[in-house]
């Protein structure tokens, strides 16, 4: 039976208790749980704590939400199988090629114990394994954009990670770099209206808990600045990949495309829904940007940029104030190899990245045109394909 919209009656939670329906503010949601959520604070998956999310987002499917699960624990599922080999030295806790071989042990685990406890509230769950590549390639991008839409709309949860066996990327922290950034780009895959972050602390504080007892949880951000991620720098978890600076990273590239996120601890009660809801739970960061079309988040995500266009000021500014066309009379320099079609990166001459954008010309190309007036583009090459080098509707200001 599929997670179907309907209405949400009242119903017992696995410890008896009733859960009351609610508002819905956020139909669409991207829930990211962490492997010191999944695991309780122990060496190995707990079944009480991955049970109480899904059933959270088992009833929030029941309401009519759409739910996209971007999970880790494979490591640590791996880990409690293989322990004895562990301790003989066999595999290395740190070691990025027995990290692989661990999360290929327990892929199947954690996809095994999230079906069975999915199955508990008739929910239906698909697999779905992503690297940095399928999201740098636009082909793939948009495959894996329909595939996961096509599962919402029939009510299956997609349940997301990053495939650690052939991709190392969460493990070494690379482009992606962990699951909070892969939950981000999802977010923005899929146009989710919220990005629930869930960890093992209530949310980012102005400064360690753990170390200053003055430290006081910030319930609101307006924007992701130098002093949030400052306030967010710390020593990842000891099962984690991340700390708190992914997340709050995580929560810039959310945010720039529309999501709310919503960064909460993992195990308080019915976290999920009570986010989903609206209600406030832990740090809210809201969205500084508008909703876009896909093709220009695919654009702000900036994992596939294959080159850089520097402008010179006359350029940026016309491109901050009047989101113009680029065009190659305000071009002083170009970097990389790229072709035509190919997703650049639009800079100043001191380096900030002012847009991304899709070119209508090759690196060579720009580099015989930059400078130029438009008029004079078949003159130089003996063809055009248009007098922007990026045009506006292919281009995002970041």
């Amino acid at each position: 039976m599929l997670c179907v919209a309907q209405g949400y009656p009242e119903r017992e939670t696995m410890t008896g208790e009733r859960l009351r329906p609610q508002h819905l503010e956020h139909r669409r949601v991207v829930v990211k749980v962490g492997s010191n959520v999944l695991t309780a604070g122990t060496d190995q998956l707990d079944a009480r704590a991955m049970a109480a999310i899904a059933e959270q987002i088992g009833a929030l499917c029941a309401r009519g939400g759409q739910v996209v699960l971007v999970t880790s624990g494979a490591i640590a599922a791996g880990r409690h199988r293989v322990g004895a080999s562990m301790n003989d030295g066999v595999l290395r806790p740190r070691d990025v090629h027995s990290r692989q071989v661990l999360a290929a042990i327990g892929q199947s685990r954690l996809m095994a114990l999230w079906d069975e406890l999915f199955e508990q509230s008739n929910v239906v769950i698909a697999q779905a394994l992503l690297t940095r590549y399928d999201l740098a390639d636009r082909l793939a991008y948009l495959n894996a954009r329909n595939t996961l839409l096509g599962l919402l709309d029939i009510g299956v949860v997609p349940i997301v990670n990053e495939n650690d066996v052939v991709s190392v990327e969460e493990i070494a922290a690379s482009a992606i770099g962990d699951n909070d950034n892969l939950s981000a780009h999802v977010a923005t895959l899929i146009d989710a209206d919220l990005l629930l972050i869930l960890t093992d602390i209530a949310g980012l504080y102005t400064a360690d808990p753990a170390r200053d007892p003055a430290a006081r949880l910030i319930e609101r951000v307006e924007r992701v600045d130098d002093a949030t991620e400052q306030a967010a720098r710390g020593a990842p978890g000891a099962r984690g990949t991340g700390g708190m600076l992914t997340k709050v990273q995580a929560a810039r590239i959310a945010t720039q495309s529309g999501t709310h996120v919503v960064l909460a601890h993992g195990l308080a009660e019915d976290v999920v829904l009570r986010a989903a809801s609206g209600e406030p739970v832990g740090t809210h960061f809201l969205p500084t940007g508008d909703r876009m079309e896909s093709r220009l988040r695919y654009l702000l995500s900036g994992l596939q940029a294959r080159g850089r266009i520097v402008i010179d000021d006359g350029a940026a500014l016309a491109l901050l104030r009047a989101s113009v066309s680029l065009l190659p009379a305000g071009v002083v320099e170009c970097n990389g190899d790229f072709k035509r079609g190919d997703v650049v990166q639009v800079v100043t001459r001191d380096g900030r990245t002012v847009a991304r954008g899709i070119v209508n010309y090759t690196s060579s190309e720009v580099e015989r045109i930059r400078g130029k007036h438009s008029d004079q583009i078949i003159a130089v090459l003996g063809y055009e394909y248009g007098e922007e080098i990026v045009h506006r509707n292919n281009m995002v200001i970041v």
